[in-house]
């Protein structure tokens, strides 16, 4: 825009200076007249120059902010040989750390599967560069850990009746309605379970939500279940 208006004003001086010269070509310019267009056109040369320097200072203050990019640049170059990354392995990083963002907030696929894959993205070298360490030390642990709490707070404790069984518990159309998804209750019970084919009346066990993972996953194996044909005497 400075630019714009310095064009404008050397434009308009040089108009001036050709309406003055035709002037005094009609008509000789009296001493007081004379005086008034020295006045103006040394006020114009003082603006054209406070215009100049304005530029100036711009075109010098671009300057300095290019080799301060330049600088960064380079430090981060540097940090990357580091790491042993490369600007492909970056890219890659980036895009798994956004994708498991991604999951973590709509808690998406099962808790377990998450931890796994934020557990691999704090082992890789290229999680210490600062783009990244606070993400993935600090923000998606939290919302992990959130996620957690909200998970185990939606748990349902039953009380082992005598004659049940964990097919039959997971069975149940307040938990599963899925025998087949029996193992989920046997890994939230390990300590209780150590062996499931052998469990005993006023155990207490979690019956934690299913996944959307799992929920597939044992609904399938539900539909694909076909009972052995009956045996002939």
């Amino acid at each position: 825009m400075k630019s714009y208006k310095l064009i404008a004003s050397i434009l308009s001086l040089l108009l001036l200076l050709s309406v003055s010269t035709f002037a005094q070509e009609e008509k000789e310019m009296t001493q007081e007249e004379y005086q008034l267009e020295m006045n103006r056109l040394i006020q114009n040369r003082v603006e054209l120059t406070k215009d100049v320097n304005e530029l100036k200072s711009q075109i010098e203050a671009l300057k300095q902010k290019q080799a301060s990019l330049e600088s960064v640049e380079d430090s981060q170059r540097e940090l990357y040989v580091l790491v042993g990354a490369t600007d492909a392995s970056i890219a890659r990083y980036r895009s798994d750390l956004a994708a498991l963002k991604g999951k973590i907030q709509r808690q998406e696929g099962s808790y377990e599967d998450a931890l796994l894959a934020l557990e691999n993205l704090q082992k890789d070298k290229i999680s210490a560069l600062p783009e990244f360490n606070d993400e993935v030390f600090g923000q998606l642990q939290r919302s992990l850990s959130a996620w957690k709490v909200e998970e185990v707070s939606q748990e349902v404790v039953y009380t082992v009746k005598k004659g049940d069984y964990l097919w039959k518990i997971a069975k149940k159309s307040e938990f599963y309605g899925n025998g087949f998804a029996w193992p989920v209750i046997y890994n939230a019970n390990r300590d209780q379970i150590k062996n499931p084919d052998l469990i005993y009346p006023k155990q207490d066990f979690k019956i934690p939500n299913l996944s959307e993972e799992e929920k597939a996953k044992y609904d399938k194996a539900k539909a694909n279940y076909k009972p052995a044909p009956p045996t002939q005497n």
